[in-house]
């Protein structure tokens, strides 16, 4: 017979366990065979990831970008990007620092659906993504943000990017090209899409927020996105769309939790 000293002993050795259970939901998704999967296990990145670079001359996207150690850190199933007063590398005239990831060469992703859970500090000025590129020119090849958001914003933005979206200006507006939808603000949030060679179809918490279709009409141009394309994660701090950085608010965390990529059966 178990006394409650010991009913209380096993329920502390179990509580981890649970908890991890909780926090990692399981793969199963019905309909669907898991093909690729990314869950952070160990104390450090996996061979899909290369840290990305500050690149010459870069885009607000990339502008403090640093491959520095104290920007990732791989624990207990998640990755950790930081963003951080640049107070600490005085060869580099940066004032911020921020880490990101990608499977460029590595890992593409092409027909089918990938699922990225993921957990987000608020600070003024922060700009987390998660978002899918092609081995191409910007933006004819395409660009897919599964994920953006802004400061402590309780909405993300999933748009997608083309030549058509950027410059095509008489048919940009044909259908929705973007859409912001409620996340659960400082907790876990899963962010979806469906790619299929004629649409992409977009969840939040698999809550469907809006799909993006192929239109034959307007050329090869629309729709691009039907190819293999490598994921980013990544965040920065300031830039015209998200404002300024408040230093006070730093370090920022951005959690991955799992990456799954699932094929229909």
């Amino acid at each position: 017979m178990i006394n409650s000293k010991h009913l209380l002993l096993l329920l502390l050795l179990l509580l981890p366990l649970s908890a991890r259970a909780a926090r990692k939901p399981s793969a199963h998704r019905p309909g669907w065979e898991l093909v690729w999967e990314e869950e952070f296990r160990g104390r450090k990145l996996s061979d899909t990831w290369t840290r990305i670079p500050r690149y010459p001359n870069p885009s607000e996207w990339n502008k403090y970008m640093s491959v520095d150690d104290r920007l990732f850190r791989v624990r207990r199933g998640r990755l950790t990007l930081f963003g951080r007063n640049n107070d600490y590398l005085p060869g580099d005239t940066a004032h911020f620092l921020t880490g990101g990831v990608f499977s460029k060469g590595k890992v593409l992703f092409q027909r089918g659906r990938l699922d990225i859970r993921l957990r987000m500090d608020d600070a003024s000025g922060a700009w987390p993504a998660a978002w899918l590129l092609p081995e191409g020119r910007w933006p004819d090849d395409g660009e897919i943000d599964i994920m953006e958001r802004l400061n402590y914003d309780t909405i993300a933005y999933q748009t997608v990017h083309s030549y058509t979206t950027e410059y095509d200006l008489a048919h940009r507006d044909s259908q929705p090209w973007g859409k912001t939808a409620p996340i659960r603000r400082g907790k876990w949030n899963v962010y979806s899409v469906e790619l299929w060679p004629d649409s992409m179809v977009f969840f939040i918490n698999d809550r469907h927020t809006f799909t993006y279709r192929r239109q034959a009409e307007l050329g090869p141009e629309q729709y691009p996105y039907d190819r293999p394309m490598y994921l980013l994660l990544d965040m920065q701090l300031g830039g015209h769309w998200v404002g300024p950085v408040n230093p006070r608010e730093l370090p920022y965390r951005y959690e991955i939790d799992y990456v799954r990529f699932y094929q229909k059966k």
